[in-house]
């Protein structure tokens, strides 16, 4: 049973993994990124997220391997604190209270108690860079408010801060201005280029810079693409610069290798482009990585490489430049038009994604499934065009349809409409194109809705438009004397006063089809297509439109962009009841009569849950979100909650998940993020000696069964061969200091004979439980040790007839005996 208070708002999935640089760890098993309030832990391998460091009480800026001990991570937060993390087991070792708001993170190996950030000054928009020492303390919350001034007026973008040399100097890039403060100088020099007043220079800007690990080379990228190469930049005058020039737009990133050998840069372009030796001639390039490159990282170990995209994914990048794995999260989209939508197969979120493309987002795992390309065209990266826009989409017939709506509009007279229907196909487990309509209404379509009746015997589809017509579009068959075939054709088309059509639902049965136009709602016929009545109660344009279902199938919700919530009964088509509400999202729940209501206010986002047929809510969140909430669904649970309570019993069957306008999915919810991880993926830390691959989890149980198959064979067996953890030789060479080991030729000998198998040795069935006794008792005299060997003999001559047994001498019991005193288990490690 779950207790009341245990039910929380909680961010859910969804959050930015490419806000700052991912980090590595240090034998490249592992990938750290920041993930709104979370840092995440991935395997570079497999894919999977291993751990979520959760513990920040706002958003995390910053992460950073510890210098001083590689299996810790530390991070930084706008909460004003810096964690210490032990990310293999994803425990909180230490907290720093710094106070202040921390905006990036930088560790240098030769500032063992120092930190550096970048933190505000008293203006907003004017940032310093400041070293923080971080005292040495037993307790768990530490402050450390000591901050020694570093560099002051840089950018608030880690990018734009880079350390050299081995923690010589730092460089710090900002418009038109290269600072480089050394820190055993404690000197400052600042070097200019030319600002945009010249049209020859007009793209001069620093976007980035990274230092060379372990030579005086600062390396900067500029808007205009190009890749300047800072010496000799100890004296403000001799310094000098050599361009690199390739990426037609800014430079986004830029990264050294562990050596120095090569500089990786990556831009808007989708190409990582890697100069060996600092040269125009000698590049690599990796292409059509899929969308911006923000940021690039480089392994400690430099073996790997990752680059972070605007698409919200994270590739990991192989040192011969190719790519071995992709870490994709929820794409943030410029702007959700298709809301959220649950597909019924997979139970994957399904919302706009990359331009042109639906995505399937699995909740469970937090991870990307798959992409459907809808409008099939490719993607112009070009600012000042209009891009062909996906606007509607939704799911029917359970599953096996999907229409989808994608328009362009250059001027208000140039209008490009086209809706498309997919058939999902069982045997390539996907969608094929099946209908392609062009203008199906002469403006843009507002909404469209399927039946999704059991009992429904056709596929219907409705649409609605600013045109002031709703349109029916039917399943027909379309075959001819080549093939069957079906395909969507218009059925009927129905108007209310030339008004413009702005919502359409069906009820649960399919038996009523209701349509909005503007203030007036309008209720069908789904058989005839007859008008049955209307209800008008001008409270302004109706906004959002839903039936209810199960007992109280025979109410009709309505919420008005006038702030008032109504209610209508179809039995007597009179109102309800009525309530003022500025309602933004209302959302059924498929598998009981609630209904939940989020509306805004100036503080923020509430929610209301509640059943039609009473105007008294179940529920009542104040506060869900201090932004707007733009979307939400609800999510069939597979394995039902047990509140009692009445006010959570709302979330028993069902999972109500909300997008804000910043594009953070919340949901309510129990658990924390590290309890919701899967199986699968906490069994990646416990068998980390194993590869870890999909066929190992498949063959895995297999292979433990024969093992344990093999076990109970090899104890039936008669002969008990020796095991290593009883060899004394194993634990002499093993344990014994190695400056006092004799020669390797003397211990060889000795392993090799300790591990040839005796002729006296005994089957495991020849030995009575009594031996178990004697061990216990070594100051036994010779005439209980003589009565001992009789008994094994005589147990070894009714067991093998006549075969003869060497028996065991007084010496050699003994030696036996202490031989198995001895705790050899943890060679079982190994």
């Amino acid at each position: 049973m779950v207790e009341e208070e245990n039910i929380r708002v909680v961010r859910c999935g969804g959050s930015e993994l490419n806000f700052r640089r991912a980090v590595f760890s240090a034998d490249s098993k592992y990938i750290f990124c920041v993930s709104g309030d979370f840092v995440k832990v991935y395997s570079t391998v497999t894919e999977e997220c291993v751990h979520i460091l959760h513990g920040h009480r706002n958003l995390v800026t910053g992460i950073q391997l510890n210098p001083n001990n590689h299996l810790q991570l530390y991070s930084c937060s706008l909460d004003g604190t810096i964690k210490l993390w032990d990310y293999i087991d994803g425990i909180l070792i230490k907290t720093f209270t710094v106070g202040c708001k921390l905006h990036a993170l930088f560790t240098v190996a030769q500032a063992e108690d120092s930190v550096f950030a970048i933190v505000n000054k008293e203006k907003p928009d004017i940032f310093q860079l400041v070293s923080v020492k971080l005292p040495k303390s037993s307790s768990q919350e530490v402050e450390a408010k000591e901050l020694s001034f570093v560099l002051d007026y840089i950018n608030q973008s880690p990018k734009c801060i880079a350390f050299g040399n081995e923690g010589v100097y730092v460089a710090a890039v900002r418009e038109f201005y290269l600072s480089v403060y050394f820190f055993k100088k404690k000197t400052t020099s600042r070097f200019t280029l030319s600002s945009s007043r010249n049209k020859k220079h007009a793209k001069n800007n620093f976007t980035c810079v990274a230092c060379h690990p372990t030579e005086d080379c600062i390396a900067s990228g500029h808007m205009d693409g190009k890749i300047r190469l800072w010496r000799n930049f100890y004296d403000d005058k001799k310094y000098t610069y050599t361009c690199l020039h390739w990426h037609h737009d800014m430079v986004m990133d830029l990264a050294f290798s562990v050596t120095g050998t090569s500089l990786l840069s990556g831009g808007r372009e989708s190409v990582l482009v890697e100069w060996r030796d600092a040269t125009e001639k000698n590049k690599e390039f990796l292409p059509r990585l899929g969308a911006t490159i923000e940021h690039i990282s480089v392994s400690p170990a430099g073996d790997l490489f990752c680059t972070s995209h605007s698409d919200n994914k994270i590739i990991i990048i192989h040192r011969n430049l190719e790519a071995s794995a992709v870490i994709q999260g929820l794409v943030k989209d410029r702007s959700i038009f298709t809301g959220l939508m649950i597909d019924p197969r997979t139970k994957a979120l399904v919302l706009n994604g990359k331009p042109g493309h639906l995505q399937f987002y699995s909740l469970q795992s937090d991870k990307q499934l798959y992409n459907l390309d809808i409008i099939q065209q490719e993607y112009i990266n070009d600012y000042g065009l209009i891009q062909i826009e996906l606007t509607k989409a939704a799911f029917g017939c359970f599953g096996n349809w999907l229409a989808t709506v994608e328009q362009r509009q250059e001027k208000e007279t140039e209008l490009e409409l086209q809706m498309k229907l997919w058939m999902y196909n069982k045997k390539t487990q996907g969608f094929i194109l099946n209908t392609k309509i062009n203008m199906p209404h002469e403006d843009c379509i507002t909404a469209l809705c399927f039946c999704n009746a059991e009992k429904s015997e056709q596929p219907t589809l409705v649409t609605a438009s600013k045109d002031g017509y709703f349109k029916v579009w039917i399943l027909t068959d379309d075959s001819d004397i080549y093939k069957k075939a079906v395909g969507w054709t218009c059925d009927f088309v129905g108007s209310y006063h030339k008004y413009q059509a702005t919502n359409c639902c069906f009820s649960e049965d399919g038996s009523l089809l209701a349509v909005s136009f503007e203030e007036i709602v309008t209720i069908w016929d789904s058989i005839t297509w007859e008008l049955k009545c209307t209800f008008c109660q001008r409270a302004g344009k109706i906004r959002h439109l839903c039936f209810g279902r199960l007992t109280c199938s025979k109410y009709l919700l309505g919420a008005t962009e006038n702030g008032i919530l109504c209610c209508w009964n179809l039995l007597s088509c009179a109102l309800e009841w009525n309530a003022k509400l500025n309602v933004r999202v209302m959302e059924p729940d498929p598998n009981s009569e609630n209904i939940a209501a989020i509306s805004q206010s100036s503080v923020g986002s509430d929610l209301f849950v509640f059943k039609p047929s009473e105007p008294r809510p179940l529920y009542i969140q104040k506060g869900i979100s201090r932004e707007e909430v733009q979307w939400g669904v609800f999510v069939p649970r597979d394995v039902p909650e047990s509140f009692t309570s009445e006010a959570y019993q709302w979330l028993n069957r069902s999972q109500f998940y909300f997008l804000t306008k910043s594009q953070s999915l919340l949901t309510f919810s129990t658990k924390s993020p590290e309890e919701k991880l899967t199986p699968t993926s906490k069994q990646l830390l416990a068998e980390e000696s194993l590869p870890t691959t999909p066929f190992y989890f498949i063959l895995g149980k297999h292979r433990q069964l024969q093992d344990e198959k093999l076990n109970e064979t090899l104890e039936n067996e008669l002969v008990q061969l020796p095991l290593t953890e009883n060899i004394p030789a194993v634990s002499e060479l093993l344990h014994t200091p190695a400056h006092v080991l004799p020669s390797a030729a003397f211990l060889c000998s000795m392993f090799v004979n300790s591990l040839l198998l005796s002729k006296e040795t005994k089957s495991a069935k020849e030995i009575p439980e009594d031996v178990d006794m004697e061990e216990e008792k070594e100051s036994e005299d010779s005439d209980k040790e003589n009565d001992f060997i009789e008994k094994v003999q005589d147990t070894n001559n009714t067991g093998l007839g006549e075969d003869i047994i060497h028996q065991l001498s007084k010496s050699e019991e003994k030696e036996l005996r202490k031989f198995r005193k001895i705790d050899y288990s943890w060679i079982a490690a190994l």
